[in-house]
């Protein structure tokens, strides 16, 4: 899985958070009037403003928390600071900018 952006565990997170923003969801469904004119005050349940919202939001958390995760499975990148390999043309303009100091 070296060409992916995310490791395994990556994905297994963020598809349980997916579940979890779906549960949320689904929990908040549902409640409303049965005719345009009555009023349900099952809409102010505290599944609905409560535990949903805490679910659903906790989702997003584990969706992002999913995503900066680093994965164990792939290498980190070579360090920037590498020392370059000496070629003539970098002697030559090491040795020129010597002289110019003296």
């Amino acid at each position: 899985m070296k060409d992916f952006a995310f490791g395994k565990e990556n994905f297994i997170l963020i598809a349980i958070a997916v579940v979890f923003i779906i549960i949320g969801f689904a929990l908040m469904s549902g409640g409303g009037p049965k005719d345009a004119v009555s009023f349900n005050p099952e809409i102010f349940s505290a599944r609905r403003i409560v535990v949903a919202p805490i679910v659903t939001v906790f989702g997003f958390a584990l969706v992002v928390f999913g995503i900066l995760k680093k994965p164990k499975d792939i290498e980190a990148p070579p360090s920037p600071i590498v020392k370059e390999k000496e070629t003539p043309a970098s002697r030559a303009y090491s040795k020129g900018r010597e002289k110019a100091k003296k």
